[in-house]
């Protein structure tokens, strides 16, 4: 389990692992405040991708990706 480092190729995975298999994707998201990092995490118990970040700008990316699954899962 590695972490992808940039998040247009994590986003795009992302997004392709939940429309590959809406019932089985899970998203997940961590902050540790000791640490700074938010860990996200988008698995369907096959194929688990991971994005970690320390920089506050990423949780507006984070907002955007989250709206795009919430309007696929919505959608169906």
């Amino acid at each position: 389990m590695t972490y992808i480092e940039n998040w247009e190729d994590f986003a795009k995975a992302a997004e392709q692992l939940f429309i590959e298999n809406p019932s089985q994707a899970r998203f997940c998201t961590k902050y540790r405040h000791c640490d700074g990092k938010l860990v996200i995490k988008m698995t369907d118990d096959k194929v688990c991708l991971k994005y970690r970040t320390d920089q506050a700008q990423d949780v507006k990316k984070l907002e955007k990706l989250n709206n795009v699954l919430m309007r696929h899962m919505t959608s169906k």
